[in-house]
């Protein structure tokens, strides 16, 4: 996870309330006196609302771990990354806290296999560490699976397990309130298979955890939202669940087949093919099915009702990427065990891995192309490294604001970041005489004269026969480590093309897509021609 942080530090537009919201207490503290100014003048959300309101809870916990810690560092770059790095720390430690759970449930040879594959997988380890709601979620849903199963692993009847049942409800009814509601349709399914299959008591567990659930949530979010959204009351899952599900805007962001999650969202998160061979084993296998069958079956139903909204993202789903990972982990430690009795598990085991070496090097060959995405945050670090005199002035476009920059990308206290989107302004020729530099997609929409200093480039495809010199043409885009391990890559992808493949190699391409321009100075005027005017 850290590796995947360290090479692609910057954010993206899905991830921006949060990772603003943390910036802005870290900054400006909780305005508890004159808030509506306070909040009015300096905080991100105010000037950028967006659709519905997000919850501040992420936020506000993520600052307060990271106040301590931001007076050690050098520059808000590095406290971007400290925040990010706490976050994903918190999703690491509840994966590794999960794979207790599966040692006792399947056993140790499983929970190494529960490490091995969920560490190959690239949605994880790029997502983990980044501010969207539902990687904040994610680590409270991940905690109530580690009692869940648990729980289904051991024998109903005892306090121990009532215990866990409670907790784990406890805790899912926390993460739909506050964080994600579509976690509601989790709850529902595994309390129902508690209930059916566990006898789980709805007047000692269900109903006590619910309530109590409920109670922290609602507490928890109506306070801290209402406060700094200066709406009282505020609910803001409760608003986005309306505006997305009962109004049925999220179709709005496009509409994807009832068997997406199915056929596609769910093989690329798992990543390794591996996993489509060991989970049907874990369920056919005698000794494992009524522990996979209870850890799947929710997840299965939370996926299926939820396919039925039109509007479908991966992230809606990676709540049950663990359980999966999980079942598949017994698979692999059947297979595992067995390797030395017949040629079959031999051969499953060589198999195994080889497609978990090829998952890793596939997840690392993910985290090269991602890291080409975010043009907007490489461009406003190189701006700094190039001026860093004081009193300037950047209009910030568009891509660049979805594709990178924030605010703690913003390091100079003396300049003027501007990020105008009102198109009668943009179209305005005295607008653009204010700015020293304009980060922008498309130079032609620049009013005024101005000449290009730097071009950054991002992510546009994959050639598989690429031309002769197209290897050695394209721009190395990092700087320090990660410019060393592109040149290295290249050398070897240019050995390897001319010697062995007879020209054929996948080639990331990338294109011009932040323009880095600064405004020309006015013509000088010949003295001798003013005289003589």
């Amino acid at each position: 996870m850290l590796t995947h942080l360290y090479f692609a530090p910057y954010t993206k537009v899905e991830e921006s309330f949060n990772i603003q919201a943390t910036h802005d207490i870290l900054t400006y503290g909780v305005p508890l006196t004159n808030s509506t100014a306070i909040l009015s003048q300096s905080f991100d959300h105010v000037s950028f609302p967006g659709s519905v309101p997000r919850t501040f809870t992420g936020a506000l916990v993520l600052a307060g771990v990271a106040r301590p810690f931001t007076s050690l560092l050098s520059s808000p770059e590095q406290s971007q990354m400290l925040v990010r790095a706490i976050l994903g720390l918190v999703n690491a430690f509840a994966i590794v806290s999960l794979r207790g759970a599966v040692d006792i449930a399947y056993g140790k040879t499983a929970g190494r296999w529960f490490i091995i594959l969920q560490a190959c997988q690239f949605h994880f380890n790029f997502y983990a560490s980044r501010t969207l709601p539902n990687m904040f979620a994610f680590a409270i849903t991940t905690l109530a699976m580690r009692n869940l199963i648990l729980a289904k692993a051991v024998a109903s009847k005892t306090a121990r397990s009532a215990k866990r049942r409670r907790l784990a409800l406890y805790l899912l009814t926390i993460a739909g309130v506050i964080f994600r509601s579509e976690v509601a349709i989790l709850l529902t399914m595994e309390t129902a298979l508690l209930v059916v299959r566990q006898r789980a008591s709805l007047t000692k567990e269900v109903i006590p955890a619910g309530l109590a659930g409920a109670a922290i949530g609602l507490a928890t979010t109506l306070s801290v939202d209402s406060f700094f959204w200066q709406q009282f009351p505020l609910w803001p899952e409760w608003v986005g669940f309306y505006y997305n599900t009962i109004l049925g805007k999220s179709s709005e962001w496009g509409i994807s087949p009832f068997s997406f999650y199915f056929t596609s969202a769910l093989p690329r998160l798992l990543l390794n093919p591996g996993t489509l061979l060991c989970i049907p084993l874990a369920l056919a296998t005698k000794a494992t099915q009524k522990t996979s069958q209870d850890i799947l079956t929710p997840h299965i139903a939370f996926i299926g009702i939820y396919s039925l909204l039109p509007h479908k993202e991966w992230r809606f789903i990676i709540y049950s990427i663990p359980a999966f990972t999980a079942v598949a982990s017994a698979g692999a430690s059947w297979i595992w065990t067995r390797r030395s009795k017949t040629l079959l598990y031999q051969v499953l085991s060589l198999v195994l891995i080889q497609t978990t070496l090829m998952s890793f090097i596939a997840s690392f060959g993910l985290l090269y192309v991602s890291s080409l995405n975010y043009p907007g945050g490489a461009a406003l670090q190189r701006l700094h490294a190039l001026d860093g005199t004081p009193a300037k002035s950047v209009y910030l476009s568009n891509l660049a604001c979805q594709s990178g920059v924030t605010r703690f990308l913003q390091t100079q206290p003396t300049w003027l970041y501007d990020k105008t989107e009102d198109k009668d302004q943009l179209l305005n020729p005295l607008f653009w005489q204010k700015f020293d530099y304009v980060l922008a997609e498309d130079p032609k929409r620049v009013i005024g004269s101005w000449k290009t200093l730097d071009t950054i480039h991002g992510f546009a495809g994959i050639s598989i026969r690429p031309e002769e010199d197209e290897l050695t043409t394209l721009g190395f885009e990092g700087t320090g480590m990660v410019q060393q391990v592109q040149e290295a890559y290249y050398t070897a992808a240019n050995i390897a093309r001319s010697k062995i493949t007879g020209g054929y190699w996948p080639v990331v391409r990338t294109q011009p897509q932040i323009y880095m321009l600064e405004r020309e100075p006015p013509p000088k005027t010949d003295p001798k021609m003013t005289i003589q005017m």
